[in-house]
């Protein structure tokens, strides 16, 4: 027998029941698409962690302080002045000071809660990469001043001034009017947090209306070039030394994490994140394997008198192995083709928050584990067909 005719005896077998043969295959489909989705999904959460610190820059490093007092444990404007030295650190571009906090912003009875009221510096913008798409970014005058202006982002501007222009006006925050200067370019966003769902003023006006006057939240250095990072790091590392001591434990006071460090943190992250995705998603895989070994059992149970005819009639061992081979592949190849199609459609959509982007390779390992288990789940039914007598299955009621 031709394998074209095996491949015919297969389809009408499962042709046969429909409901059946469509039900088993619905339980491949949802555990391929699961796992497609869901790793894309966490592909995407990498990848827009990713864009958003390359964002930043790759010549930028953050320090923050283990500590929140002030003085000699905390960080303090004065310790981001000593930064700023052109003896001791030759290759620091620009320093900014930064406190940041959650504020309310509340424009003609509209209120909208922004997780980011950034104080800084007017270098913050360049070291940051937040350029000014519409108005402008406040001066150096206006944060030695202390002026009430402020520059917000892309999510600020819709939920507060819809299709108005915010340019010019006044939004209270913490009991004060700030000036609306200027609205940031829109960034992309992805996970749980909205890159653009951000206000930054003057960092003196900050700590004077909601910050306080305690220590800073980071310090942002730019360097030169971002072949000098690591340059720098070692230049800042000296200063802060002798203006933030380690303790009597030895415990560090400050840390210092540059883009590159940050990005390897949380692609690690994001990766080990994507694998348990996936390994929870292969459950379902599993779990439609067993489906197809429970259906093919029942399947050879029904059939048992027309595979006596068959054997009776010449048919070889191995071609009813193989045709019942074939249906457990067929049920789970075409469940596996109809998978990944739900989950290119699926990947359309954002699911969490998270725009998903599929993997080649996670499509590809998707249909080949449906090959396999057609194989390995079919075996065992194939393999007992194969092993019944003639005379055995002709007797069969």
């Amino acid at each position: 027998m031709s394998p074209t005719e095996i491949l015919g005896f297969a389809l009408r077998g499962l042709s046969a029941n429909r409901l059946r043969s469509a039900l088993t295959m619905l339980g491949i489909l949802i555990g391929v698409a699961a796992v497609i989705l869901l790793v894309a999904v966490g592909n995407g959460s990498a990848q827009a962690i990713a864009d958003r610190i390359s964002a930043l820059g790759a010549n930028t490093l953050t320090v923050t302080s283990t500590s929140r007092t002030t003085g000699s444990g905390g960080l303090s404007p004065q310790v981001a002045e000593a930064l700023d030295d052109p003896t001791l650190a030759p290759d620091v571009k620009s320093v900014s000071p930064v406190v940041s906090t959650s504020a309310t912003l509340t424009y003609e009875g509209t209120d909208h809660e922004v997780s980011s009221f950034v104080g800084t510096t007017p270098d913050w913008f360049a070291a940051s990469n937040f350029p000014v798409r519409i108005g402008e970014l406040f001066t150096d005058d206006d944060e030695a001043q202390a002026r009430r202006v402020v520059v917000i982002g892309q999510t600020v501007a819709e939920e507060l001034f819809a299709d108005a222009d915010p340019i010019g006006a006044q939004v209270t925050v913490g009991g004060a009017l700030f000036t609306v200067v200027g609205v940031l370019e829109e960034k992309s966003s992805g996970g749980f947090s909205d890159a653009n769902d951000i206000a930054v003023a003057p960092i003196s006006a900050v700590r004077q209306v909601l910050a306080g006057y305690g220590p800073l939240s980071s310090i942002l250095v730019e360097a030169r070039d971002s072949a000098q990072v690591d340059t720098v790091e070692g230049e800042i590392a000296t200063i802060l030394n002798r203006r933030m001591p380690a303790g009597s434990d030895g415990t560090v006071a400050y840390r210092i994490q540059n883009a590159a460090q940050l990005l390897r943190t949380q692609t690690e992250t994001a990766d080990t994140f994507t694998t348990l995705l996936g390994a929870v998603a292969a459950i379902s895989l599993l779990v439609g394997g067993i489906g197809i070994t429970n259906i093919m059992l029942v399947t050879v149970t029904e059939r048992t008198r027309e595979i006596g005819i068959r054997k009776a009639l010449g048919a070889p061992r191995r071609l009813i192995l193989a045709q019942f081979l074939l249906e457990a592949t067929l049920l789970s190849v075409i469940g596996g083709g109809l998978g990944v199609a739900a989950a290119l459609i699926g990947a359309r959509f954002r699911i969490a928050g998270v725009q998903p982007v599929i993997v080649p390779s996670s499509v590809v390992l998707a249909l080949g584990v449906c090959v396999l288990i057609g194989l390995f789940f079919g075996g065992l039914p194939a393999a007992r067909a194969a092993r019944l007598r003639p005379i055995d299955a002709l007797r069969y009621e």
